[in-house]
């Protein structure tokens, strides 16, 4: 296990500046993932801490010592990518310990290791097989094997089921948290999928265009974002934004209106806003309620069945972005128009620097 440290960590590549300023704490045994969009830098951020990209300036250290000149082998990393790169001509057994191999173990050793190995990863059964025998989740699981041969001080996984089906996915984070659980070590795990961040981290580290937005525990990111940024991305279906005006300061909060000029109220906030000022309302899918009298008033676009509930993508004073519903799919919703409704309360206000204004939320 590893404790790493991130100081001002700035990567270019000649004249692009990919990462900046990068300051990270990442405890010993602790499971953290970057998350971002495509190329936010959160690859480039992993592939550095591998040695895989040398760092343009700043230092990274592990278990107390900088590390920036060593390659990647005596980092005591282990990486498992994207693809599942494993030598078709070669057994499970032989794929999982080959850079034992190369490092001289014997056979016997080499073998006691891949039973171990295989026992944890529920890989003992096949052993003896070839790749193509395999599924894509076992392939994975395999993949993995290999990097805990290593014994590695820190794994990192670099979008490890992005060529898994839906079910496989769901299967592998499963299989990815227990072995995190019994093995203790630290794992650093990139992707661009919330929902993954959200199941397996103890800590998100958010990035977005080189820098990072936020970081902190999943369920605070999601009650408590910093800003527009993380609000939008932290959650499934996102936030919904609506940009309004500030009209009348309440005791409570305000009353702000759409640009359609419906009104409405929204809490206090930590930092005080003017009559006029423009801010941008944020309310999750389902914290919204259809009211069958004055309400929002929006153009339902689509409708995504989904069993036991249904989302509603309704159009709001021609925003770029769908306003989202989460709704009970007992309710029914063959209209073509609705009218929307939210309490104060679960609104987030936002100023025009797209910070979060809104009093901490307790979890």
């Amino acid at each position: 296990m590893a404790k790493l440290e991130l100081k001002q960590i700035n990567k270019k590549f000649g004249q692009v500046h990919v990462l900046h300023d990068i300051d990270l704490e990442i405890d010993d045994g602790e499971f953290v993932v970057f998350v971002g969009p495509s190329g936010c830098g959160k690859s480039t951020l992993l592939r550095s801490i591998a040695g895989l990209e040398e760092i343009t300036s700043g230092d990274l250290s592990i278990n107390g010592s900088v590390v920036n000149k060593l390659s990647p082998a005596e980092r005591g990393i282990g990486m498992v990518f994207q693809s599942y790169a494993l030598y078709p001509h070669m057994s499970v057994r032989d794929n999982m310990t080959f850079s034992l191999r190369l490092a001289g173990k014997s056979k016997a050793e080499r073998n006691e290791v891949a039973e171990r190995i295989g026992k944890i990863l529920e890989l003992d059964h096949l052993l003896d097989r070839k790749p193509k025998a395999l599924s894509g989740g076992q392939r994975q699981r395999v993949a993995i094997g290999r990097a805990i041969a290593k014994e590695p001080q820190v794994f990192l996984f670099d979008e490890p089921l992005s060529n898994l089906d839906a079910k496989l996915r769901v299967q592998m984070r499963m299989e990815i948290s227990k072995l995190h659980e019994r093995l203790g070590s630290t794992m650093i795990y990139v992707t661009h999928d919330q929902v993954e961040a959200m199941t397996l981290a103890d800590k998100i580290v958010v990035l977005n265009r080189g820098h990072i937005e936020q970081i902190g525990a999943p369920m605070e990111l999601y009650h408590n974002p910093a800003n527009l940024f993380v609000a939008g991305f932290i959650g499934s279906p996102k936030m919904n934004f609506i940009p309004c005006e500030v009209i009348e300061t309440l005791d409570d909060g305000y009353t702000v209106k759409t640009e359609s000029g419906y009104q409405f109220n929204v809490g206090i906030t930590q930092r005080a806003f003017k009559s006029g000022e423009k801010i941008t309302v944020g309310i999750r899918p389902e914290h919204v309620q259809l009211r069958e009298e004055q309400g929002l008033k929006v153009k339902v676009q689509f409708v995504e069945e989904l069993g036991n509930e249904s989302l509603l993508y309704t159009e709001l004073d021609k925003l770029d972005e769908c306003l989202i519903v989460r709704m009970d799919n007992s309710l029914g919703h063959k209209t073509k128009e609705v009218s929307l409704w939210f309490e104060g309360k679960d609104c987030y206000v936002f100023d025009e620097q797209g910070l979060n204004c809104s009093p901490r939320r307790e979890l």
